[in-house]
């Protein structure tokens, strides 16, 4: 905060020469004060964060005990503890719109040189409206999730807005625009909003330029409708008037969308028919159709012009930034786009019916630099973006499988895995924050992504606990992922029991996962006297049959958790294995459960060669059965995945096509299906086949944490002409067999193999961008 503290200072500096009121300080007060307080909670002094919250009744205030709520409320996702963030986010909307409202009638309040009145409260309510999103589409109720997104098209009109007056600002101090085509758009959130707001009759316009440098701040009329006053002309959901639920400036998003070009699988489970009526309606009661008429041929919304670099090149400590109120503006907008146009880009297309309340379509890659620019500022914003940069990269982009090349020379490329850049931010974080587990855990994740798992659990099992219960619950989480993927079976059960202790979100998953450990122990620990590993089938079959009973009690907007479901399936096909085999139940399990669920939390890219080639003697354990010959023709082909994703990691690629092609691939799709079956192997061995065709190319770089063991026969080389029109052909069929998995019938788990299609489509979109004139 030294940083916000000098910002502070030159405010007061500027006031002692009249420029800003009493009042202006006042706020500038507020403003630290708050900021000061929430960032506490991100070295772990929750109860110092509280209490100093508790003595300000600002808008600043109150939004810091909004993001409060909101951080245990996502941690968690407990339900009492989303209600109660729910309630508290609605405090700091309502705070900030007043306060809004007063600084547009109020002479005496801060004046900016860059933003407009009131604008710093008109963020504070976008925050708010967007913490309130998320925490909404997490809840149980699928209207809640409606109401979710329909906050965030109130929160875009006001960035929007805000991003504008930036813009706006940086041409009047002379900012040329770039040719580069990388950074256009990157200040200009893509909508209608801005192009149409010029001819909107709903406030009154006013051309009156941002100042420049060295003049006066002065109070001045919006030169367009500001976005806090666009977004609350929008009335809420349920209204009385017909007319108030109308939006004036949305557009609608049709089917032919690049914005679901992705990943078109069938994240959908069946809903009563009653229920998406039910959808239907509250959608066409929003009336987002008002403007189709002006959407060009392909019915999407017509991108942004090109925008100046505008503010994305400035550092913290740039003069730009005359005081801490600016600061927060700017950072906070950046946090808040970055987050929104990221969270927009991922939406499976399954709930494209949610798309047409939101009005427009993210943009991955300059929501991620717009989190880059929010991390620079020593506050609650930076630290919050950091969170996010974490979690998108070490989370979403560790899990996936094909992902885009990274660009060693390019210092900020943001297609691929930024490792030094990330290891850099957590230094910082880690300095920032000393006393917090977060950053811990985040530590612990980039270790693991290196594939050192023991220096990962070596982290996570330091003495300390969290403050929060929320931070400590993930910290034994991650712990439990480490142990599963070290094949650290008795750390792996016990850990995942204190997870259920600590969450109420997957229970029945986490006794799931501890009775496969335990089963791990039963058949593969051959040091184990027969009295022990009964010990360890008992509990095994404890576990397992306890899991289902802490099933079906959590949703997500109104659907059962998928995992749940998965648990409650195994379970009943297990049992009838039982019957069918006249064996014991856990004698009837196939194979190891334990590694399927490494496979299905992407654990095998973080094992040394050591455990891969451990989880390969495990699968052979079950080829060493008896009854192996007759066994279910799922089960054959779960090993076959299995065993495929193990010889990839160890780039034995040849060997891992050959076993997909065998057990999976040759068969008829029909062959998966049926009751209880594991359906979800074939569209995953289409998706696996795609995987070795990528990392084949000689041009291939990881993009993510360390170097993969070197491939056998395919030491790297310098790339020739005929090497890329090799690479280009491996591409070509690689994007075949993806999309063969993108159009699947539906099946289990298809949102998580959803997600890693999408990111291997836009890898190998913007592989084809890159070299495309090489395929000809």
């Amino acid at each position: 905060m030294h940083r916000v503290g000098r910002w502070l200072d030159r405010g007061r500096a500027a006031a002692t020469a009249s420029t800003q009121s009493l009042d202006s300080l006042e706020e500038s007060q507020n403003l630290e004060t708050a900021l000061r307080a929430v960032e506490l909670v991100l070295n772990d002094d929750i109860a110092g964060a509280e209490r100093n919250l508790a003595e300000g009744t600002s808008s600043f205030h109150r939004l810091a005990q909004g993001t409060l709520a909101f951080m245990k409320a996502t941690l968690g996702f407990e339900q009492e503890v989303m209600k109660e963030a729910s309630e508290t986010l609605a405090e700091a909307e309502s705070s900030a719109s007043t306060s809004y409202h007063k600084a547009q009638r109020d002479s005496r309040v801060f004046n900016s040189n860059i933003y407009e009145k009131g604008s710093e409260f008109a963020l504070c309510q976008a925050e708010a409206q967007i913490m309130s999103a998320v925490v909404g589409v997490l809840n149980e109720s699928l209207t809640e999730s409606i109401r979710g997104f329909y906050k965030l098209r109130k929160a875009y009109m006001t960035l929007d807005s805000l991003v504008q007056m930036e813009v706006a600002y940086m041409k009047a101090r002379g900012v040329k625009s770039l040719g580069n085509s990388r950074n256009q758009s990157l200040e200009s959130l893509p909508s209608a909003t801005s192009a149409k707001s010029s001819q909107s009759n709903l406030v009154g316009k006013d051309t009156t330029q941002g100042n420049r440098p060295g003049e006066q701040p002065a109070s001045r009329q919006p030169a367009h409708p500001s976005g806090l006053r666009n977004a609350e002309l929008v009335g809420p959901i349920a209204s009385d008037d017909p007319e108030a639920d109308e939006f004036h400036e949305a557009d609608v998003i049709h089917e032919k969308n690049p914005v679901t070009e992705g990943y078109t699988g069938h994240l959908e489970v069946t809903r009563a028919p009653e229920d998406m009526e039910e959808l239907d309606r509250d959608i066409e009661r929003m009336n987002l159709s008002h403007h189709a008429d002006e959407l060009h041929a392909e019915g999407v919304l017509k991108p942004p012009p090109p925008a100046t670099t505008g503010m994305l090149t400035e550092d913290a400590d740039s003069d730009t930034f005359s005081n801490s109120l600016d600061v927060f503006i700017h950072s906070g907008t950046n946090l808040m786009s970055g987050i929104l146009s990221l969270l927009i880009s991922i939406i499976p297309p399954a709930f494209s019916r949610l798309l047409y309340i939101i009005g427009f379509r993210g943009d991955r890659e300059r929501g991620i630099r717009m989190l880059w620019q929010a991390s620079k500022f020593s506050n609650i914003n930076g630290g919050m973006a950091s969170l996010v940069l974490f979690g998108w990269y070490n989370g979403l982009v560790g899990f996936c499988d094909i992902v885009s090349d990274s660009d060693p020379a390019d210092p900020e490329d943001v297609e691929g895995y930024p490792g030094q850049r990330l290891q850099t931010l957590l230094k910082e974080m880690r300095t920032r924050y000393p006393q917090s587990h977060l950053w811990l855990v985040e530590e612990a994740r980039m270790a693991a992504s290196h594939r050192q798992l023991d220096n990962a659990l070596d982290l996570l099992s330091s003495p300390g606990k969290s403050q929060l219960k929320q931070i400590e619950a993930l910290h034994m989480f991650e712990k439990s992922l480490c142990a599963m993927n070290a094949h650290r079976y008795e750390l792996c059960a016990s850990s995942f029991l204190a997870c259920a202790d600590l969450n109420a979100w997957s229970r029945g998953l986490y006794y799931y996962i501890a009775g496969a450990a335990h089963l791990s122990l039963y058949r593969y620990d051959k040091t184990l006297t027969k009295e022990k590993a009964a010990e360890h089938a008992k509990l095994a079959e404890e576990y397992f049959r306890t899991a289902p009973t802490k099933v079906g009690k959590k949703k997500m907007m109104g659907r059962q958790l998928p995992f749940d479901a998965f648990v409650v399936r195994k379970m009943a096909k297990w049992e009838e294995r039982a019957t069918r085999f006249n064996c014991s139940f856990i004698d009837a399990i196939g194979v190891s459960p334990l590694d399927e669920m490494i496979f299905l939390w992407a654990g095998y890219k973080k094992m040394d060669e050591r455990r891969l080639q451990r989880s390969l003697d495990n699968l052979a354990w079950s080829e060493s059965s008896p009854r192996w010959e007759r066994e279910d023709v799922d089960e054959q082909a779960i090993l076959a995945i299995l065993r495929a994703v193990i010889l990839r990691n160890l780039r034995r690629h040849d060997e891992s096509k050959e076993v997909l092609q065998e057990w999976i691939l040759n068969r008829s799709p029909n062959d998966f299906k049926g009751q209880n079956r594991d359906d979800w192997v074939a569209p995953t061995a289409h998706h696996e086949m795609a995987v070795n065709l990528w990392m084949q190319r000689t041009g291939y770089r990881p993009s993510h944490g360390a170097e993969p063991m070197v491939s056998h026969g395919e030491e790297s080389k310098t790339s020739t002409a005929v090497d890329l029109v090799h690479d280009a052909r491996l591409v070509q069929n690689c994007k075949a067999q993806l999309e063969k998995a993108k159009n699947w019938d539906k099946y289990e788990l298809d949102a998580r193999l959803g997600m890693k299609i999408t990111a291997g489509l836009n890898a190998v979109k913007h592989w084809e961008e890159k070299r495309g004139s090489i395929t000809k």
